[in-house]
């Protein structure tokens, strides 16, 4: 059996730093400073990690040397394995400004030109090297005459009259991508149901979505043969419990949604996705978006660490970053709320920077590969975060953090296996037993 070690510690300057590990039987005496995993209690399918191929996104990749977009595509999407990507039907606010893929009220004028520009082009380059990535697409507002507010941004609400033709909006953008190789495996009805900003918007309650689905986007999805999962809600964790209970409190909402999506802007409540898994085990829970405003120092990489241990904990089934690249300014944003990325562009665009957040991910998403299922595990202290995983290749992959400012022994133990190592304060260490 062999154990291979890959550590991330900025303090010793090491980024997916890669050595084996020395094993031992497992002794009895072993009962203290124990980390336990179990492989043989399996929890839910993960269908891997990735972010948002937004407009942004791909015009600051458009802006890289040629040499340095094929880099740049083998750290994304073989380096930390990218593999489940979310895409915008429609701009938000990291496009370089508003626009719908149709004007006319009876979609005759419908067409994705705009998105060949940037976001098609990166696309094609991502699957050249992953094939096999799935992705997610939300729309951040229905074009403006189908609202009642007849204008993209600041909220407002989808017409009855239009939701027929809007239900065909999704139909004509998910073919529209077909046509180019690009299957959708997974749509949200609206990017952040409750938010009213300054942006592209659209609220729904949950008495409205649950309309739109059942009454007009699922069964138009039939009617056309499409297998598009659809995902409900896509906004904060803390009414996320809430939200589910209320939509699928009827059958026919719980036939036609799969799952629901999720972001972390409202803080932890791990719980609310615990309980959804409970509640709800045939569903998909993934989380579709979470980053921080613009900082210069990116100084919140261990919020990476720490939210992804624990949706995964509580039973997700993917997991979206925000935007895959942004420019050094944390843009560009038609709305100007810049945001930090993980992967930055230089201030001269000539080249691209990864900051700690990059290899935070990438110390998941290396090693817990998509078909993995979540095993058991159990730990002596709090002051560290553990995951643990069962590739399809039989591996075990398990993934620690160390956020507690101390040092932290500990003993490794599953089945007769038995190593001991210290997480090093502020330090991420994935092992991969084969």
């Amino acid at each position: 059996m062999q154990i291979t070690k890959i550590e991330t510690n900025k303090s010793k300057n090491y980024y997916f730093n890669e050595t084996k590990v020395k094993q031992k039987k497992y002794s009895k005496w072993t009962d203290r400073f124990v980390v336990n995993i179990y492989p043989d209690i399996e929890h839910q399918e993960f269908y891997g990690f990735g972010a948002c191929i937004t407009e942004s996104s791909a015009y600051a990749y458009s802006l890289l040397p040629d040499d340095k977009k094929e880099k740049y595509m083998k750290d994304m999407f073989s380096e930390i394995n990218y593999s489940l990507c979310r895409l915008t039907i429609g701009s938000c606010d990291f496009s370089l400004n508003s626009y719908s893929y149709a004007k006319k009220h009876d979609l005759s004028d419908f067409n994705i030109e705009r998105d060949k520009k940037y976001i098609i082009p990166f696309i094609k380059d991502a699957q050249k090297v992953n094939p096999n990535i799935k992705f997610l697409a939300s729309p951040w507002s229905p074009p403006g005459f189908m609202k009642n507010t007849k204008i993209r941004i600041l909220g407002g609400k989808l017409l009855k009259k239009y939701k027929q033709t809007y239900a065909d909006y999704f139909v004509k953008y998910l073919n529209s991508y077909k046509e180019l190789g690009i299957n959708i495996d997974f749509v949200t009805i609206q990017n952040e149901t409750n938010a009213m900003p300054i942006w592209e918007s659209c609220l729904y309650s949950p008495k409205d979505e649950v309309d739109f689905l059942v009454n007009y986007l699922y069964p138009t999805f039939v009617k056309n043969e499409i297998n598009t999962k659809i995902l409900i809600y896509d906004h904060n964790k803390e009414k996320l419990l809430n939200r589910a209970m209320e939509e699928f409190s009827t059958p026919e909402a719980r036939e036609a949604a799969s799952g629901i999506a999720f972001h972390w802007y409202s803080g932890n409540h791990f719980e609310n996705i615990s309980l959804c898994r409970e509640l709800y085990p045939e569903k998909l829970l993934i989380h579709t978006e979470g980053c921080f405003s613009f900082d210069p120092n990116n100084s919140f990489s261990n919020q990476y660490a720490h939210d992804i241990s624990e949706d995964l904990n509580s039973g997700i089934n993917g997991y979206i970053d925000w935007n895959i690249l942004l420019d050094s300014t944390g843009g560009p944003n038609h709305k100007r709320n810049y945001c930090n990325s993980p992967v930055m562009l230089n201030s001269d665009n000539s080249d691209y920077k990864k900051t700690l957040a990059y290899y935070y991910i990438g110390q998941f998403s290396k090693v817990i590969k998509p078909g993995a299922v979540e095993i058991g595990n159990s730990k002596y202290i709090s002051d560290i975060h553990v995951t643990s995983f069962k590739n399809p290749d039989g591996s075990i992959a398990v993934v620690m953090f160390n956020g507690s400012g101390n040092n932290v022994d500990f003993k490794l133990c599953m089945k007769d296996i038995m190593f001991k190592d210290t997480l090093e304060r502020d330090s991420m260490v994935s092992y991969i037993i084969e």
